[in-house]
């Protein structure tokens, strides 16, 4: 099923007992975290939470505007945000387009021409009117919202669950990310666009053409608006297109009041405004998905012209931290999701898993039908090559028999079946920009293991055993 908006999402939470509604006021300024992050550690991830009274950082009163965080935070909620029962009923979904069965007749093409035409419902559409714009606040002001300060050396509050939303100087193709926003006053945030990201793509054409770049962020929506914008998409793929294949209906767009950007017309929060191209300034530190805080930097500043709202919003919020967190739930997700579009590129690929240790980028393990000498460094080398799986510093390959999403067992047989000196490949890229440890920013090695049963061919003269 496809939500309206966050409010049909949260009923659905509510109406199946996996929501808190916590009436105590309770301070941004921390207190929400330790609360959230006592429920994120509970088996199976807890359950959503809805604050009713929350005082935002830096004031004595509660704002009005009551605030939902862990509601990706289960298996179970993870799925029923993006419409389905289990996760699993989409990557499915995808390979019956990817890989549509031949029809062998006049018959067989006809039961096909509805999955055909179901193709063409997904793109966005444009509305003229929408209740995100139902108030304006005037003047706009950043500190009316119950944006949180989530660990105690944190450079301020953050915003954590934003769409932001930048199109292409050259020809107006939009981009929508989930970025990290320190608010720094009243209507001026940081903007942490890492090299990698799309929007920090865009601001570099803009600052080529000495021009600023209109932005807009959108808080709320549909979930599955949300899951989108964090999703690693292929460049060119519009993330509201891929909102709309995972809802099942196109995204109801609206043109914002100050900026020349649409957003999504029952969104909760859309924040309007620039980013000057030439403009840094320090943001940070962040307490990260690491686990650890990320170090304090120069970003671009974003400049807010214009905040508007639904009647009664809600502010969708998450934190994030030493793992599990909710934002691992997303992330088992994606790798869910995105495992027909990998195997497309590497068949031979049977399975793989981000175990929640390795934060998304340290550790991917894969499992692999072995057909040849060497075939565990093809498949280690293609990942590598793999969009944001260039940033994968640990690949383990091993054997089709291996589940891969028991981390015991994929580490047994990495201690059994690896020779460290000739099962080992060493290479040098892309690194993610989390990633302290790398003695460069951006840059560094990144290490594969083959933990497959090794061949004579391959210099394993020994027998092997069963």
């Amino acid at each position: 099923m496809a939500y309206r908006n966050l409010r049909e999402f949260i009923d659905r939470l509510d109406g199946s007992g996996d929501l808190v509604r916590i009436d105590r006021t309770v301070k941004a300024d921390l207190e929400i975290t330790e609360l959230a992050n006592r429920m994120m550690k509970s088996p199976d991830g807890g359950k959503a939470m809805l604050f009713n009274n929350v005082i935002p950082v830096g004031q004595n009163e509660p704002c009005g505007i009551p605030l939902l965080v862990n509601a990706y935070g289960s298996r179970k909620r993870i799925a029923w945000a993006l419409g389905v029962e289990d996760v699993e009923e989409i990557p499915e979904r995808i390979r019956s387009y990817i890989k549509p069965e031949l029809p062998s007749g006049l018959v067989e093409s006809i039961k096909k021409i509805p999955q055909l035409v179901e193709l063409t419902k997904f793109p966005p559409k444009t509305v003229s009117s929408a209740p995100c714009q139902a108030v304006v606040m005037d003047p706009p002001d950043l500190y009316k919202l119950p944006v949180c300060k989530c660990w105690p050396r944190d450079g301020g509050p953050f915003f954590t669950l934003p769409q932001v939303i930048s199109k292409r100087l050259a020809d107006g193709a939009r981009n929508v990310g989930m970025y990290r926003m320190q608010v720094y006053d009243s209507n001026t945030t940081g903007m942490h666009w890492h090299v990698h990201h799309g929007g920090s793509g865009h601001l570099h054409e803009y600052m080529e053409a000495g021009k600023r770049m209109e932005v807009a962020v959108v808080l709320g929506g549909d979930p599955a608006l949300g899951y989108s914008a964090s999703a690693p998409l292929p460049e060119g793929i519009d993330e509201y297109l891929f909102a709309g294949f995972l809802r099942k209906q196109p995204v109801g767009l609206v043109q914002c009041k100050t900026v020349d950007l649409q957003v999504p017309a029952e969104a909760e929060f859309v924040i309007e405004g620039y980013v000057d191209p030439e403009e840094r300034r320090i943001e940070g530190p962040f307490g990260d998905h690491t686990g650890f805080y990320s170090l304090e930097d120069e970003y671009p500043v974003f400049h807010v012209t214009a905040i508007t709202h639904r009647e009664d919003p809600v502010y969708p919020h998450t934190i994030v931290g030493r793992p599990p967190m909710e934002d691992f739930y997303m992330g088992w997700a994606t790798e869910r999701i995105f495992l027909p579009l990998i195997q497309m590129i590497v068949p031979e690929i049977i399975d793989y898993s981000l175990p929640a240790e390795g934060i998304f980028h340290n550790y991917v393990f894969v499992k692999i039908k072995k057909r040849f000498p060497g075939h565990a460094f093809k498949v280690m080398n293609a990942i590598w090559g793999l969009g944001q799986m260039m940033f994968s510093k640990f690949i383990v390959v091993v054997d089709d028999w291996v589940d891969v999403q028991d981390l015991s067992e994929v580490l047994w047989v990495l201690g059994n079946h690896c020779e460290p000196g000739r099962d080992t490949l060493m290479t040098k890229g892309p690194r993610d920009a989390l990633d302290h440890a790398a003695p460069l920013a951006h840059y560094g090695n990144k290490l594969g293991f083959d933990a497959t049963e090794k061949w004579p061919e391959e210099g394993h003269t020994r027998p092997w055993p069963e």
